[in-house]
């Protein structure tokens, strides 16, 4: 890349050392030219030795089931059940969120072993649908249990509930209740609501609302449909707004500080854009949910929202997804939380 512009900028310079046709051209055409091919050849220097970007991931999916992905996009393990979130383990093994299946009817809970397939424990169940696990240690996993009566519930590895807070979101249609249920660091739990076009983080022992941020600022007829709540370190929450195609990030009091949707990266690759995930050098991973055939399924923004990283795997798009690696180094502080 260097080497050709370099001899064009050149060449350049050599034109504007030659009367005679300096006599005939306008100088300040090849001034222009020089200054245009100088600042390129600039940029490719700055450019060049940058290593190109490269995911490992977890992707959990109706359409794809569970898959595991390498850094050279080959699918490295798979599980033929229908999931809405998941984890890779510390053990290895894969600990996810099922979708209604025959052995499953209402959802549920699962640890899978990566070696065997075969599920170590499992918790099924008790009303209309689970929709996201997540880990806690010590033997304890966050779940959100949808239906008449939708609840954030703990359970251990023998599938009791240890404890139970009611969420307050809408009653009528329980699959639009809430996804990405977390736990946040200061024992709080944060809750996306997606009719109820809210982010809320609940006192997990009183169900008290502390703090509500509305994603219905361009009115409701855009869907912005909350489906991933994200704290991050300094305080911001990032929110994935699924069919508004856009992801938004709120300061303590709910303003939105930053936002990317397709009309900022020029190109149509949000597509219901479900899981998002915020990355250790502040980019942010995109997953587009409706996207099928060779259409982009995760993709990866800067701040300054240049696209820099795209994956069009798959027969379709995830419900979410975990980095695992980027450039053959593990994703040490997993960014959900």
């Amino acid at each position: 890349m260097v080497q050709p512009i370099l001899e064009l900028t050149l060449y350049s310079v050599s034109l504007l050392g030659q009367a005679p046709i300096i006599k005939t051209m306008n100088p300040v055409f090849y001034l222009k030219t020089y200054l245009i091919l100088l600042s390129i050849f600039v940029s490719s220097l700055s450019s060049e030795g940058k290593e190109a970007i490269t995911h490992s991931f977890l992707g959990a999916g109706k359409a794809n089931g569970v898959v595991i992905v390498g850094e050279d996009r080959k699918v490295q393990w798979r599980l033929d059940m229908p999931a809405s979130d998941g984890w890779v383990l510390s053990n290895g093994n894969v600990l996810l969120a099922l979708y209604a299946t025959k052995g499953f009817p209402n959802g549920g809970v699962v640890e899978v072993d990566r070696k065997t397939k075969k599920i170590v424990w499992s918790y099924k169940g008790q009303q209309k649908e689970i929709s996201t696990v997540q880990p806690l240690g010590s033997g304890k996993y966050l779940v959100a249990e949808l239906g008449p009566k939708p609840r954030a519930i703990v359970i251990n590895r023998k599938g009791e509930i240890l404890k139970s807070t009611p969420l307050a979101c809408q009653k009528k249609n329980f699959h639009m209740q809430t996804r990405m249920l977390r736990a946040l660091p200061n024992g709080n739990y944060i809750a996306p609501h997606l009719l109820d076009f809210a982010v809320k983080e609940y006192n997990p022992d009183t169900g008290e609302v502390l703090r509500s941020f509305p994603t219905d600022d361009r009115g409701r007829g855009k869907r912005d449909w909350p489906f991933t709540g994200i704290r991050l370190a300094n305080g911001n929450t990032l929110i994935g707004c699924t069919n508004g195609n856009r992801v938004i990030e709120v300061d303590t009091k709910g303003k939105i500080i930053w936002s990317v949707d397709n009309g900022d990266i020029g190109e149509n690759l949000f597509d219901d854009a479900c899981g998002v995930q915020r990355l250790p050098n502040g980019n942010t991973v995109i997953t587009s949910y409706h996207a099928k055939g060779d259409s982009v399924k995760l993709f990866e923004v800067t701040r300054d929202k240049k696209v820099v990283w795209r994956y069009r795997g798959q027969k379709a798009g995830f419900h979410h997804f975990q980095i695992l690696t980027t450039n053959g180094k593990p994703i040490k502080e997993n960014t959900w939380r």
